[in-house]
């Protein structure tokens, strides 16, 4: 089995209607180690042994939050500066993150349409969250594509909140089981509900081989 880490980052909690329910589905999870950045650190005081303790200890790394202006919030983003160090993640002697999963788990308010180049936003999801990409290639992370859910606003309205909260649950499960197919998953741009790849018959193991590269509206997102 492999060791699952969730970073949960959001600030906006009390206003969440997704995101606090799948974290706290997540956290339930055996074999997942579930963190709340903005509960362990609400005055950004990051203790950076103990992050990179964690990072060390496990075999897939996820990044789960809302899009806050196109990016992470605020404190993830100072997690990845000052935990993320050279010597430790990237350049001379920093290997310690190499052949480990990266997989960010987001949400986002505006409709799917708005993340297309002849959308409002004027760009695909995946291309906002490159530099995500980019650090996991830096790190010799294999970056797996973003599980999204678009107008999360709506999910609970619609219906589509609890069946992607249990998409989730199913996606966490087969990384920890080692029963997802990477090669064919790192081939989609974005995961979603239907999870089309997950199941027992074509497990993949990890490996250091790294994935292809792939090429908001400003509402908050919950």
């Amino acid at each position: 089995m492999a060791r699952v880490l969730i970073l949960f980052a959001h600030p906006g909690q009390r206003h969440s209607r997704l995101n606090v329910r799948m974290a706290h589905e997540a956290r339930m999870l055996d074999g997942v180690t579930f963190v709340d950045l903005y509960a362990d650190y609400p005055r950004f005081n990051i203790d950076i042994d103990a992050e990179q303790a964690r990072l060390v200890a496990h075999d897939v790394v996820i990044f789960q939050f809302p899009i806050y202006w196109y990016s992470v919030p605020a404190l993830l983003k100072e997690w990845q500066d000052l935990v993320l160090e050279y010597g430790f993640a990237y350049g001379q002697s920093g290997s310690k993150l190499a052949g480990k999963l990266f997989l960010p788990v987001v949400t986002t308010g505006g409709a799917q349409d708005a993340y297309r180049e002849e959308g409002s936003n004027h760009f695909r999801l995946r291309t906002l969250l490159s530099p995500l990409e980019q650090t996991a290639s830096l790190c010799g992370m294999r970056f797996l594509p973003p599980f999204a859910l678009f107008s999360a606003h709506d999910s609970a309205a619609d219906g589509r909140g609890d069946t992607h909260i249990a998409a989730y649950l199913r996606l966490l499960s087969a990384l920890r089981d080692e029963t997802l197919d990477l090669d064919a998953v790192s081939r989609l741009e974005l995961l979603d509900d239907d999870l089309p790849l997950i199941g027992t018959s074509h497990a993949s193991t990890f490996s250091d081989t790294p994935p292809s590269p792939i090429g908001i509206t400003a509402r908050i997102s919950e």
